[in-house]
């Protein structure tokens, strides 16, 4: 018999891991729904032409592809063998597995532009797929949550973004975290600063956003194969090194870029702008706020703000990130409709907030009361107070066989359900019954036609 498995970088959700899921879910909603996002799903599957050439080379090459239905080799020829996989996937792979919620949403928005109204937001929980190798905190399988809106230039989105951001990690008590913001222009500035070739852009950009994973070395060696000069390179690191606050950092690069090229200083004025609107709406986590010239996103949809959100105090991958898209709709034959979000990994904030200990005890069932019997008579004398309990909103439950008390008190201290409902026999005739408290082991007697009443005060 073979023994049973799952692909790696998938999991199986137990039912206290899903209510702990729930809990983030909800707290993620309620943020969104807080500042006007609407909900919206899109199709597990897209098509290859919606999904390629969105995310850049290295994205393409996470991309699952989805193998065509019934003979899906039949177009396959041996030149196609030979010539290798670029003549051979349009032929036996016309789906793949979304790779994100950005790039689904901009094809949504283009397919239904004559029935939305702009601005137009939206946020959006469900699964994608990245066919990444699969360690801690890095999944095949993950959700995300995103929040995006299109149809408006305005850095009032920039900055709400900021705001549910901190929101959202306020409100799960991580209270340890850096919210990251650049600007792809401040990027731009860089590329030109240290003599960077038109067309290198990406290069340049895609070795710095491994800064935190590879190191200074590591990028460095990047870049070298990739045609920068040493002193380029010395160059970069001297740019991306400035210190001080938000302000200053800004105001410190923004010297160094217009000493070296001059600049029209779209990306420190549209940053300085967001730092405004944060003051004016009442932020006041701006320790938490860094200006970071070293983010990228590899992403190469971002023209404007880009954000990560790190988690200080757990060895952890970003938990947030996002930007601004100006073109993401124009490759679906909808130009000029610019758009901007950030999305929450809710797999990596659970592996925080359980590293942090952070969760409170989670029962493994919504269930709120057992109610118990001895025999089938008392088990039926039990339903209609079980019918009055849900019909009231109080989920509830029968434990199914004639069992032991000691077994079904068992059952429910397994399950944490927090009530014990009593109706045996001598129970049964005084019409009344027994509630029992698991957590302290108190009890109390309570006629029946008054339960649900006590119970939904409580």
């Amino acid at each position: 018999m073979q023994k049973p498995s799952i692909p790696k970088g998938t999991r199986d959700f137990g039912p206290a891991q899903v209510a702990r899921r729930q809990h983030i879910f909800n707290v993620i909603r309620r943020t969104f729904e807080s500042f006007g996002y609407a909900p919206l799903e899109t199709p597990t599957l897209e098509n290859l032409s919606v999904l390629t050439g969105k995310y850049g080379d290295e994205g393409d090459q996470l991309l699952f592809k989805v193998l065509n239905s019934g003979d899906f080799a039949k177009d396959v020829t041996a030149a196609d063998l030979e010539t290798g996989s670029k003549a051979l996937l349009p032929k036996v792979a016309e789906k793949g597995l979304r790779y994100d919620l950005t790039v689904p949403f901009a094809r949504y928005v283009a397919m239904n532009r004559g029935t939305l109204t702009f601005p137009f937001k939206r946020y959006q929980m469900q699964p994608v797929w990245r066919a990444d190798r699969p360690q801690r905190g890095r999944y095949r399988e993950f959700y995300q949550c995103d929040a995006d809106v299109v149809g408006t230039d305005s850095l009032l989105c920039e900055a709400e973004i900021v705001l549910m951001m901190a929101q959202v990690l306020n409100g799960l008590g991580l209270d340890d975290f850096t919210i990251k913001i650049n600007h792809r222009a401040i990027l731009d500035d860089i590329h030109q600063a240290v003599g960077g070739v038109v067309g290198q852009e990406g290069s340049l950009y895609v070795a710095i956003d491994k800064l935190d994973k590879i190191g200074r070395d590591g990028v460095t060696q990047e870049l070298l194969a990739r045609g920068f000069s040493k002193s380029a390179i010395d160059r970069l690191f001297e740019l991306l090194s400035v210190k001080g606050t938000y302000l200053e950092k800004i105001h410190a690069l923004s010297e160094h870029i217009r000493l070296s090229i001059g600049t029209d200083y779209t990306g420190y004025t549209d940053l300085r702008e967001v730092y405004d609107i944060l003051q004016a709406s009442g932020f006041k986590q701006f320790d938490r706020l860094e200006f970071d010239p070293t983010l990228a996103r590899g992403l190469s949809y971002y023209t404007g703000c880009i954000f990560e959100v790190k988690i200080n105090n757990v060895q952890m991958g970003s938990v947030s990130g996002g930007g601004r898209y100006d073109n993401l709709t124009g490759s679906f034959g909808l130009p000029g409709v610019s758009g901007v979000g950030f999305s929450f990994g809710v797999d990596r904030l659970y592996d925080c907030l359980e590293a942090l200990d952070l969760f409170t005890s989670t029962a493994e069932t919504p269930t709120r009361c057992l109610l118990t019997h001895f025999d089938a008579a008392s088990g039926r004398a039990a339903l209609p107070l079980l019918a009055e309990l849900r019909a009231a909103g109080i989920p509830s439950e029968l434990y199914p066989d004639a069992s032991k008390l000691q077994k079904q008190f068992k059952y429910a201290d397994a399950k944490g359900i927090p009530l014990v409902i009593i109706m045996g026999p001598e129970e049964a005739a005084a019409g009344v019954v027994k509630i029992k408290i698991m957590q302290t082991g108190v009890e109390r007697v309570l006629p029946v036609g008054e339960v649900v009443a006590a119970l939904t005060v409580e």
